[in-house]
């Protein structure tokens, strides 16, 4: 369904002390992810998860779902908010995308951070 949250991505300083860290309090399970500093893809009961190193201090991102994202990111630019780019390996490459979907990071027209999400076919 279009609009719901379909993955969360918690950027840490070191991906290694964060997976201790949540997989301890939450009892979550991490497998390696594709990003190239080192993340892991997160599994837990619910919604979906990632986390990236490199981004000490970063608020976690949530994202929802879209069925086209291109489409979703010209309606974002439309509406006036933004639309940043993810980095290296972030969320565009095939490997990514094939595994996990693709992702864009956005900020509504008043500057709220909400990324959108399709995904894996």
């Amino acid at each position: 369904m279009t609009g719901e949250p379909t993955f969360f991505e918690i950027g840490v300083a070191d991906p290694e002390r964060g997976r201790a860290f949540y997989g301890t309090l939450l009892g979550w399970t991490f497998e390696p992810g594709t990003s190239e500093g080192g993340g892991f893809a997160i599994t837990t009961d619910g919604v979906p998860g990632g986390m990236h190193g490199g981004d000490a201090g970063a608020s976690p991102y949530l994202f929802f779902r879209v069925d086209d994202l291109d489409a979703a990111v010209a309606r974002v630019r439309d509406l006036g908010g933004t639309v940043e780019e993810l980095g290296e390996g972030g969320g565009d490459s095939e490997e990514t995308a094939a595994r996990f979907g693709r992702f864009k990071l956005c900020r509504d027209d008043q500057g709220s951070p909400f990324g959108l999400h399709q995904p894996p076919k």
